[in-house]
């Protein structure tokens, strides 16, 4: 069963655990075939027990699912699965780092105003996130003993229009 680009809506308690670098990770890995979390964490370069954490986890929180369940020398083998590619939380629920005052060690702003159609801004949102989800997979690629440092990303579309009060 595949989940491209199946889309979900999560609680506020859900956008929370996807909130860690490792966790996107994992997710991208349990989307296209259920593995178990050994698997994951081979193809990481992680140890086990911490794929394993974050994987009962991200089950616990209803963003994985548990496919099947298979005996294997003296142990079951659990094969779990992503609900989906993407996730949308309630009101947009934004990454506490990215907020107004986060008092970053490192961070870049990149804006610029555009001209756009509603087609072209929404095409605008779906390249972006393409683009992001690309992203996950080049950091999933990297060494084990590469030295990384978790960054969050985020874009915001915002219409210079301001909202009309109601009456």
């Amino acid at each position: 069963m595949t989940h491209q680009k199946k889309s979900a809506d999560i609680s506020v308690e859900q956008a929370k655990l996807l909130g860690n670098a490792l966790r996107v990770k994992i997710m991208k890995q349990l989307l296209d075939k259920p593995k178990t979390s050994k698997q994951v964490a081979t193809q990481l370069g992680h140890s086990p027990g911490n794929v394993h954490y974050h994987i009962k986890k991200l089950y616990e929180g209803g963003l994985l699912e548990l496919v099947e369940e298979k005996p294997f020398g003296g142990v079951v083998e659990k094969y779990y699965q992503a609900v989906a590619s993407r996730f949308n939380s309630p009101g947009g629920a934004m990454d506490p780092v990215l907020k107004e005052g986060f008092q970053s060690r490192d961070s870049s702003l990149i804006s610029i105003r555009l001209e756009l159609t509603t087609e072209q801004r929404k095409n605008l949102q779906e390249e972006f996130l393409e683009f992001l989800e690309s992203w996950v997979e080049k950091s999933s690629q990297l060494p084990a003993n590469e030295k990384t440092e978790e960054f969050s990303v985020g874009v915001k579309i915002v219409s210079t229009e301001p909202k009309e009060e109601k009456e």
